[in-house]
């Protein structure tokens, strides 16, 4: 028998399991060694940030073209801004200033994700120049290129699952040195 107020009940939200087990598989991604050393990503606080950013846009851009994986994106969004903020706070940042750095945080993570977006639109260097720019700091376009071939083979693999294999985590990002042009 179907209630009356069935409408008006709260979205389901995912289980905080497959939250954490997604957004982990993400940030040990973005801590492989390959892309500090080998395509030479900062290995500092930003180019961490800003390589973890990436992850996540790869999974979130995923998630939002699957049917029913709207929910799960934005739990995995909120979920990255939360472990933002429980970093801030662990590295002594004030709680009066938490709030400024978070605001800095998502207009970078907007940022970066609708200039990623915009590069897959134009060309296939655009995405290099992207990662360039935003990630390498404007230099060493030829490890920009290697990234981006890294993205694309990521996005090719994650556009094999389906969302049932993405909920549960059923699914990998490719080895960073296997894809580089240059390898």
């Amino acid at each position: 028998m179907l209630w009356p107020f069935n409408h008006f009940r709260r979205p389901r939200v995912p289980a905080r399991s497959t939250i954490e087990t997604i957004y982990g598989m993400i940030v040990t991604q973005a801590r492989e060694p390959l892309f500090y050393r080998d395509l030479g990503v900062p290995d500092t606080v930003n180019g961490r940030f800003d390589l973890l950013l990436m992850h996540l846009w790869l999974v979130l851009r995923r998630l939002k073209s699957v049917e029913g994986g709207v929910g799960l994106s934005q739990a995995l969004f909120d979920h990255f801004c939360i472990d933002m903020d429980d970093n801030l706070r662990e590295m002594g940042v004030g709680d009066l200033t938490v709030p400024k750095r978070m605001q800095a945080f998502g207009e970078a993570f907007y940022g970066r994700t609708a200039a990623y977006d915009l590069a897959l639109t134009d060309s296939e260097a655009a995405l290099a120049e992207s990662f360039c720019k935003n990630i390498l700091n404007g230099q060493n376009i030829d490890k920009a290129r290697e990234l981006a071939a890294y993205a694309r083979v990521a996005m090719e693999g994650l556009a094999r699952a389906d969302l049932a294999a993405l909920a549960k985590g059923a699914w990998r990002f490719p080895a960073p040195r296997a894809v580089g042009t240059a390898a």
